[in-house]
This record gives C-alpha cells, sequence and structure tokens, in this order.
C-alpha cells in the first residue's frame, strides 16, 4: 500500500540523494585552476591592481556632473581592484581546499565517509573562508 502525501517527505526533498564526487577528478581539478591561477592570471594581477587603483584628479566645482561620475568611477575601479586581490586568494584557495580533501580521502571509501563540513574545514583553512564583516584587503 502507497503512503499517504501527509505521511511523504516534502516535495523538495523527496528527489534527495547522496553528492558522489570523484576523488581523482578533484585532484586533476585541483592541480589545473591552482595552474592556471598561478601561470596565467598572478602575473597580471599587479599591472591589473596598479592600473585599477590609480588616483583620478577632483572635478572642477562648476562641474558637479563630472564630479558625481568620478565619484561613481572611483568606487567602481576600488570594488574591481578587491574583485581582483580576492579572485586570485580564493581561487587559489579553492584549489588547495580541493586538494586536501581529495589527499584525505584519496584512499577511503570517500562516498561513504565525506562530509560537507570536511570541505568547509578545508575551505575556512585558507583564504577562500568567508571575509570579517569590514575588512579591507591590504595594499597590494
Amino acid at each position: 500500500m502507497a503512503l499517504s502525501n501527509e505521511d511523504l517527505p516534502p516535495a523538495w526533498l523527496r528527489d534527495y540523494a547522496t553528492i558522489e564526487a570523484d576523488i581523482g577528478r578533484m585532484e586533476e581539478f585541483a592541480a589545473k585552476l591552482d595552474a592556471e591561477v598561478r601561470d596565467n592570471f598572478a602575473p597580471h594581477v599587479a599591472r591589473i591592481y596598479d592600473d585599477m587603483s590609480v588616483d583620478l584628479p577632483n572635478a572642477h566645482d562648476d562641474f558637479p556632473e563630472l564630479g558625481s561620475f568620478l565619484d561613481a568611477h572611483r568606487a567602481s575601479a576600488l570594488d574591481t581592484a578587491d574583485l581582483i586581490y580576492f579572485y586570485r586568494e580564493a581561487t587559489g584557495a579553492f584549489a588547495t581546499a580541493a586538494g586536501t580533501v581529495s589527499a584525505q580521502y584519496r584512499n577511503a571509501d570517500a562516498f561513504a565517509t565525506a562530509r560537507v563540513s570536511d570541505v568547509n574545514k578545508a575551505l575556512n583553512a585558507t583564504s577562500a573562508a568567508m571575509p570579517v564583516p569590514g575588512w579591507n584587503a591590504p595594499d597590494a
């Protein structure tokens, strides 16, 4: 006899299943991501960061529209510089965390033993952890 709808779990949980991870592919991904960031992104970060951090002169007081534009431009440039900084750090840290998790479970039945808390712990040990509110990126 089938269960009534009242006895079934919520609809959004009915297709709940485990998430499987291929440890070998995770190691390969970690190595490729780390190499990509190190070889193709990091060498350009300083130049981009410097270009985005340039102070522009103040607008003349008789031209408030230009002043508003420059304020928006400064904010956008600083946000972009921060994104570049955090992308480099977090992507490299993500690769490190993927390598750490894959190394921990290389010889285990990872599908039975790996937990989300293990992945969170690996990420929190790197710069990919959530930044503290109010934290500002150091000058590069």
